[in-house]
């Protein structure tokens, strides 16, 4: 005999006896008449015995079917309330992370596989976006927001979380093998690799006009090269040697830290970037487990990144 229950059966049962009426029960069900009473008739000859009284207008639980019924109805309601809160656990342990591409794919991926090593029950996604997207607690599982700008943000709480530097980089064969790039006035013989964005607060960013006023070599026409609409596309071609691109110093740490790209100039050209990196949060309400948790991991991989005294307005 297989023991295993006739789930489908059993449901079908239940809304029968419900209505007493297998028409009822096929509407409840959103199947037909017929495919009711065959479930049924399943179940009686599954278990051995009737469980309705057939008669000429319609169908009547008998003694042993109210008891299966009543049984049936209890066991469903226990399944419900189990399948509910298997649910609600899975949404309180979901956190959803919304960020600047650039940011994701170049400085939180790289680091994100040691946070879920550490968390594993939590289940983190990933929204790569630059939109004022306010964060929540609660709802579907909490959600949090990096965004690269420059405040006032409102309706939110701020941590500050990275401070940023824009210079050119490009691929050391490009050194190698391109024209001289010992001064940015050696800039003229190379493609510039332009990025047109703007910050989530809507504010232009500085371009190559801007840093080459600034590390004085004016004469470069700054108009000249390729336009992508993504930091990661002109990276991946600054890393293919080519061109030159005009890089944030968060978004590329890594690629020197491996040597794929390198900075060919003096430091002091640098220039300081209009916008930081923040971490958005409500302004109300305590921070679900993997809220905090996600929280202060970043916090330390902000302070391992080597910015010191971040603010820790989340803990206030």
């Amino acid at each position: 005999m297989d023991e295993r229950l006739p789930l489908n059966a059993l449901r079908a049962f239940a809304a029968a006896a419900r209505h007493e009426s297998f028409k009822s029960a096929a509407g409840e069900l959103h199947v037909t008449a017929g495919a009711i009473s065959r479930q049924v008739k399943q179940l009686e000859q599954h278990l051995g015995i009737p469980l309705f009284e057939r008669q000429a207008h319609g169908v009547r639980l008998n003694t042993r079917g109210q008891r299966l019924a009543s049984a049936v109805d209890d066991a469903l309601d226990d399944m419900a309330a189990a399948y509910t809160a298997a649910r609600g656990d899975r949404a309180a342990s979901r956190l959803t992370v919304s960020a600047p591409p650039s940011f994701i794919q170049h400085w939180l991926l790289p680091r994100l596989a040691e946070f879920e090593a550490q968390y594993a029950d939590v289940e983190i996604a990933l929204d790569a976006s630059q939109r004022l997207t306010a964060p929540e607690w609660h709802g579907d599982g909490a959600r949090l927001a990096i965004r690269y700008g420059r405040g006032p943000w409102s309706g939110v709480r701020t941590v500050k979380l990275l401070d940023d530097m824009l210079f050119p980089v490009c691929a050391p064969r490009l050194l190698a093998q391109g024209p001289p790039l010992h001064t940015p006035a050696d800039l003229a013989g190379h493609r510039l690799l332009h990025v047109a964005w703007r910050s989530a607060t809507n504010r232009a960013f500085p371009g190559w006009r801007e840093w080459l006023d600034a590390a004085g070599a004016p004469q470069v026409d700054a108009s000249a090269g390729q336009r992508y609409s993504l930091f990661g596309l002109a990276l991946d071609q600054a890393i293919a040697g080519r061109g030159v691109a005009l890089a944030s110093s968060v978004v590329v740490a890594d690629r020197l830290a491996s040597g794929v790209l390198v900075a060919p100039f003096d430091p002091q050209t640098a220039m300081a970037s209009p916008c930081i990196y923040d971490l958005l949060l409500p302004l109300e309400g305590e921070a679900p487990a993997p809220a905090r948790a996600f929280i202060d991991w970043l916090i330390g991989e902000v302070e391992a990144f080597g910015v010191t005294d971040p603010v820790m307005a989340y803990r206030s």
